[in-house]
């Protein structure tokens, strides 16, 4: 008697991509190709895309009358497991939606947390994700009625916020609580890093970009850091710093940030608030940029655009155009928001001396060059010097220690104005 074989294999979720276009159909379109790109990454395949023309989204079902009934039947057709719409839906427009098409309907939001959940894997990630997850859920509530013990697997299924499906809002509260808690202190711990790194007087630089722009490629070509690198959107989630010293012995941090991407959830920019804050206390920013992706221009405001609400704007600039092998256009590259724009490869190592450069001649825009000779009986003001400077030359003499180095301006200021007081200026 021959054993029954399972087939254990994860089915391919059906998806239909419905977006709404109350100005541009381009820019709508362009947007469905990217939830398609999120749909695979998901695990899903996209069977039909429907686009409406209206002056606004319909406030009670997203969509009209005539393309719910259009969307009805294109599922049947296509035996669509789910409805994926290009927006963030209102408790009502989802519980109307799925009333009228009578299968699983999600939005944006839920698709990205998918994969978030599906990325995360250190402690921190996985906790703003689930913290995401639960606000999106306490904020939606309502609409799922009596769906709040949604069963079933696919999309929006997955991950740490999904043990509970039946919490109601008074545990979803509670969780929430614990969450942050939990976040803030990691948040702790990350702080506690970040001032270590910032008394070693080690420039960092963080990379930001548009998702699948090539920023792991890149951290991974200028320092081995072996971070997961995919021509997937998120496919690095966690933050990652390493160091790499350069030819003349200066050292510098990277640190690889999560990719930016179009309406990106607010539920998520709040999440991940304490992540994406590493390119707040960067010293510089680099921004890499898909030059090969038609959606080039799109991508740029949308990484501005989030540096904006993270009140990040105030740090000197390096646009990397990255994948210049695959460049066709005639135009020139140009971003006017950046102190200095480069073209490479993270892929090929084609520009990275130029970009290099770049970056040590921005971070070098708030610096002044110090050339003293310190008497020997001063060792501790040329101990902190060693610690808060960057230290390019030393020379024991006669008259005493030579140091060459670059300090900030504003330190310059406080260690000149303390050597008339005869006071240290880290004694202010």
């Amino acid at each position: 008697m021959g054993e029954k074989l399972y087939d254990t294999a994860e089915t391919e979720e059906r998806i239909i991509l419905v977006g709404v276009a109350t100005s541009s159909e381009e820019e709508v379109e362009a947007s469905l190709e990217e939830l398609e790109e999120l749909g695979q990454t998901a695990g899903a395949v996209t069977v039909a895309k429907v686009i409406q023309n209206r002056e606004r989204i319909h406030p009670g079902t997203y969509i009209g009358k005539g393309k719910i009934q259009e969307v009805k039947e294109l599922a049947e057709q296509y035996h669509a497991d789910s409805v994926v719409c290009d927006d963030e839906l209102t408790p009502a427009q989802y519980h109307h939606l799925q009333e009228e098409l009578e299968i699983k309907v999600i939005d944006r939001t839920v698709m990205i947390l998918d994969i978030f959940a599906r990325r995360a894997s250190t402690s921190e990630g996985k906790l703003q994700v689930e913290l995401a997850q639960l606000r999106y859920r306490a904020s939606h509530l309502v609409g799922e009625r009596t769906e709040l013990s949604r069963l079933g697997g696919g999309i929006g299924t997955r991950g740490p916020g999904e043990q509970k499906l039946e919490m109601d809002r008074r545990i979803i509260k509670e969780r929430i609580t614990m969450v942050r808690r939990e976040l803030q202190q990691v948040q702790r711990t990350r702080d506690l890093t970040r001032k270590k790194r910032q008394e070693n007087s080690i420039p960092v630089v963080a990379i930001v970009g548009y998702t699948n722009a090539g920023k792991s490629t890149l951290l991974n070509h200028l320092t081995n850091a072996g971070v997961l690198s995919e021509d997937k959107l998120f496919a690095t989630l966690d933050p990652t710093t390493r160091k790499l010293e350069l030819e003349n012995g200066e050292e510098l941090l990277f640190t690889d940030t999560v990719g930016f991407i179009r309406k990106l959830p607010h539920h998520l920019i709040q999440a991940f608030r304490s992540t994406l804050e590493e390119a707040k206390y960067a010293d510089a920013i680099l921004h890499v940029v898909d030059c090969s992706n038609p959606d080039m221009t799109v991508q740029m405001y949308t990484v501005y655009e989030t540096l904006s609400k993270l009140e990040i704007g105030d740090k000197p600039i390096v646009t990397a155009f990255n994948k210049i092998d695959r460049y066709e256009a005639d135009e020139a590259l140009k971003d006017l928001r950046a102190d200095k724009t480069v073209r490479i490869s993270a892929k090929y190592g084609n520009g990275m001396e130029e970009m290099l450069a770049a970056i040590r001649d921005v971070l070098r825009g708030n610096k002044v060059l110090l050339e003293r000779v310190f008497p020997y009986e001063e060792g501790a003001k040329v101990n902190r010097l060693r610690k808060y400077g960057q230290i390019l030359e030393e020379d024991y003499r006669n008259e005493g220690l030579y140091i060459k180095a670059y300090l900030d301006r504003e330190f310059l200021y406080l260690f000149e104005e303390a050597e008339e007081k005869q006071k240290e200026p880290w004694e202010e």
